[in-house]
């Protein structure tokens, strides 16, 4: 069962410039916040192990991995609180509570003396970015007309991978180390400002006030989980499972990795790799949207799939030193499983209603971060197992992509949709 067509309601070219920027700025941010822990990572949890006097060649890995998961968890939990938010009390006042939430609780890391420590806060700036990305797709599909969907999408898409390259250049313009790690985790507090441009400006959503005068008490929650909405619930978290579980086990390592090949000679290694890596995805993002709404939803999917099957089966089994073929690899396959990010927000929001949507995209969305937490958890295992073999873990994990291509078949196709109202 499809539920009904969009009214049609219009909004101001105003209304949507300033919701597209408002999106953008936010996810923007939201993909710098992301970019941090990676480029921290390594010499954060180092200089822990010294202090600690632990001498474990898996220990680093195995806490990467950890909070990730960590991560991961507060990102899926995120995206069901402020989703639920979002439905209930407006996409514009809740979305400024997300960026709020990720930016305060990524600074507050500065602090971190344990690894139980940056786990707890990344897992708490996490609840704002899981709900940031679900809130923000929402508004903006809901004020722009059908035909820029796709675009839109790329856009939004690119506009994390941005704030992840912009991080990255911020590691380049001077050596993250055991000692300036913490600096980084100041710029964290840049998105703050956001939220008051946001509450001041961005006009609420025409098609959210609608549906919620014409159903008041609606329970997007439980709407979610009962037929006939379950099916698409399920559907869009093993979608974004397949992809968050190949970005989360395998490629958010590449920063690691880089630093373990380079090693402490050359500490701007890992930069170099997340610029690299978010550079190709910016591009990415563009060109998966771009692809689903040409060849359609379903075969565009499948096709992402397989190239970054066969991505990453080349980066993590065909090389081993850092050098200009490892950086070329690296843009391919940021290219390629980041191109997922370009065509969720473009499919998600056409399987719900405007009066759960939020809920609804920011539920199956987030529930694959969950399974991404198991496969962070995994990785962080397999790489002890693997003696601290960054590309050895990463070769195991990408092959999540091979499930993509099958369970893709079993998703509606809905090009050429309206939104469902």
């Amino acid at each position: 069962m499809t539920p009904p067509a969009s009214s049609g309601l219009v909004s101001s070219n105003r209304a949507r410039n300033l919701a597209l920027l408002a999106a953008f700025l936010g996810w923007m941010f939201d993909g710098l916040e992301m970019g941090i822990f990676p480029l921290i990572a390594r010499p954060a949890l180092s200089q822990m192990q010294a202090q600690a006097g632990i001498v474990d060649a898996g220990y680093v890995g195995y806490w990467i991995g950890n909070i990730n998961a960590f991560f991961l968890v507060g990102a899926a939990l995120g995206g069901l609180v402020f989703g639920w938010l979002g439905d209930r009390v407006g996409r514009v006042r809740a979305l400024s509570l997300s960026i709020l939430c990720y930016s305060v609780f990524s600074a507050l890391g500065y602090f971190a003396q344990t690894p139980m420590h940056l786990g707890i806060l990344r897992f708490l700036a996490a609840l704002g970015m899981g709900g940031e990305w679900s809130l923000g797709v929402a508004l903006v599909m809901e004020v722009w007309p059908e035909k820029h969907r796709p675009m839109l999408a790329g856009v939004i898409g690119a506009a994390g991978n941005l704030g992840f390259a912009l991080i990255a250049f911020v590691g380049m313009s001077f050596a993250v180390t055991q000692d300036t790690w913490r600096y980084v985790l100041l710029v964290g507090l840049t998105p703050a400002l956001l939220t008051l441009v946001i509450r001041l400006f961005v006009p609420e959503s025409e098609k959210w006030k609608h549906a919620t005068a014409a159903s008041p008490t609606r329970k997007p929650v439980k709407e979610i989980f009962a037929p006939p909405l379950l099916k698409y619930t399920l559907i869009g978290a093993l979608l974004a499972g397949v992809m968050l579980i190949g970005t989360w086990g395998s490629v958010q390592w590449l920063p690691s990795w880089a630093d373990q090949m380079a090693g402490p000679g050359n500490p701007m290694a890992k930069a170099h790799t997340q610029a690299t890596s978010a550079i190709g995805a910016i591009f990415g993002c563009l060109a998966g949207a771009w692809l689903g709404g040409k060849v359609g939803r379903r075969p565009a999917y499948f096709i992402l799939c397989l190239g970054s099957l066969l991505s990453c089966a080349w980066l993590f089994r065909g090389v081993d030193v850092y050098g200009t073929q490892f950086l070329m690899l690296v843009f391919l396959v940021g290219a390629l499983t980041a191109s997922f990010f370009g065509w969720m927000p473009l499919y998600l929001p056409e399987l719900f209603p405007t009066r759960v949507r939020a809920t609804g995209q920011g539920f199956a969305y987030n529930a694959g971060r969950l399974l991404a937490a198991v496969g962070a958890l995994y990785a962080g295992q397999l790489i002890q197992v693997f003696e601290g073999s960054f590309a050895k873990t990463g070769a195991a994990i990408s092959l999540i992509y091979a499930l993509g291509l099958i369970v893709i078949w079993i998703a509606p196709e809905t090009k050429g949709r309206p939104l469902p109202e």
